[in-house]
């Protein structure tokens, strides 16, 4: 990591500034080779203090930046970096990286700046996949949950739990050193009841975690009903927009509309569908084969109604290709008298008044969540870090339900600290760790 690496670490486009970084030894020697500022010696520069100066981006065409120095370990990377600070704009920043590159550097891989950071344990291996969410994070729960992790709360559990298991390999070590003064079954009791403590917390995390996948991905909720029902109305309505087409004309929905909300922190995906029914319209019948699939891949379906009127024979039809799925009855036109019969797990809408919306959106959060998720609580929504938690908790398991000597036993517990350590990183092989960080933007 000797080399000086150079990147735009801003979104390419047009903006106020753009920012262009370097990081490695040498940094700043190499950038004050390009910077021009009165009075500015080397020497002299303070960490962390902004400079106005002067880049040559041409010969004799000059652009006026800004530039700040961090020094090691005091930085992002944990190695010096510096920052330039240039007006917005693609060209622009590229000229300046192309400075950089002739007077030295090399233009950084997909992640490298973060890599460097982890690699010099700026950061741990969860704090870096935290990152990554934060930047892709599209609802205001997901993004909670990243920064739960960011601020070290997943990586010190484990960490907290890596070293109860380094104590206890130490006492199975002493105990096997001197039987004679170690009662085995005793031993064995202390090291069970540590064991089934971080067994508990494993399991409180994957708890949470069940519900949390709904964070990152969202709930794909497909409204399903008969032609002219309300499912557009419904689904506007829950938009709190005019997304889908509205009319008294029969089959107007001819494919399938996906659109977002967010409510309380969970992005909700909902799925307006054509209107199931026989028809001998070539493209509407397409649709409708789009909309069979879409009930396939949905986490929730929304059985659209008219209240206004009785259950007729598409609509039986319909509850029948639904059965066995997770659905709610949604009735609509509550403005009009009601004629349809009571129901199962039914609630009473008006998509015209907007009558009862917003426990409609809490009924579809309450119906796929397992329980309520607590934000301010660890909530793991990772997939890998997931998988090496289930992992660690089949070894706990079969620890504690088996009636091992204390060797088989030490290499079991070896074993389960090797496999916590995957997910801040400690005993992550190379290659996985290559792999998280080149899903990294360039620059970051």
């Amino acid at each position: 990591m000797k080399d000086v690496i150079v990147s735009i670490s801003t979104p390419l486009g047009k903006g106020a500034i753009a920012v262009v970084r370097l990081s490695g030894q040498g940094c700043l020697s190499l950038a004050l080779k390009v910077f021009h500022a009165q009075n500015v010696r080397e020497s002299e520069i303070k960490p962390r203090y902004m400079y106005f100066g002067r880049l040559e981006i041409e010969d004799g065409v000059f652009e006026e930046c800004l530039m700040v120095y961090f020094k090691a370990p005091f930085s992002y990377t944990g190695e010096d970096i510096v920052e330039f600070q240039v007006h917005g704009g693609v060209l622009l920043a590229q000229k300046v990286v192309d400075l950089c590159l002739k007077t030295g550097a090399r233009l950084a891989e997909a992640g490298e700046f973060s890599k460097r950071a982890f690699l010099n344990g700026k950061i741990t291996l969860d704090k870096a996949e935290a990152i990554i969410g934060e930047i892709n994070a599209e609802a205001e729960g997901e993004l909670k949950s990243s920064l739960q992790i960011t601020n070290g709360r997943l990586s010190q559990k484990i960490l907290d739990a890596q070293e109860e298991l380094k104590l206890l390999l130490a006492e199975i070590e002493v105990g096997m050193d001197y039987p004679d003064e170690t009662e085995e079954a005793a031993l064995k009791t202390d090291v069970a009841a540590k064991l089934s403590e971080i067994k508990e917390e494993v399991c409180r995390i994957l708890d949470d975690a069940k519900s949390a996948k709904f964070l990152k991905s969202g709930i794909n909720v497909a409204l399903v009903g008969k032609t002219n029902v309300g499912k557009s109305s419904v689904m506007n309505a829950l938009l709190g927009q005019d997304r889908a087409i509205v009319t008294d004309i029969k089959g107007t929905t001819r494919d399938s509309i996906t659109e977002s909300f967010e409510f309380k922190g969970i992005k909700i995906n909902l799925i307006d569908t054509a209107g199931i029914r026989e028809t001998e319209d070539v493209v509407e019948s397409l649709g409708i084969e789009k909309s069979k699939n879409s009930l396939k891949n949905s986490d929730l379906v929304l059985f659209v109604l008219d209240g206004s009127e009785e259950k007729t024979e598409e609509d039986k039809q319909i509850e029948k290709l639904i059965e066995g799925k997770n659905y709610i009855t949604v009735v609509n036109k509550a403005d009009k008298k009601r004629v349809l019969k009571k129901s199962l797990n039914e609630i009473e809408i008006s998509a015209l008044q907007n009558k009862n919306i917003d426990k409609l959106k809490q009924k579809i959060v309450d119906t796929v969540l397992e329980k309520e998720i607590e934000f301010n609580s660890l909530v793991l929504t990772n997939e890998r870090q997931s998988q090496i938690l289930e992992e660690a908790n089949l070894l706990l398991e079969q620890i504690l339900q088996s009636a091992n000597t204390l060797d088989v036993m030490s290499m079991q517990i070896k074993k389960l600290w090797l496999t916590l350590g995957k997910i801040t990183g400690n005993t992550e092989n190379e290659d996985i760790i290559n792999l998280i960080f080149s899903k990294f933007c360039l620059g970051k």
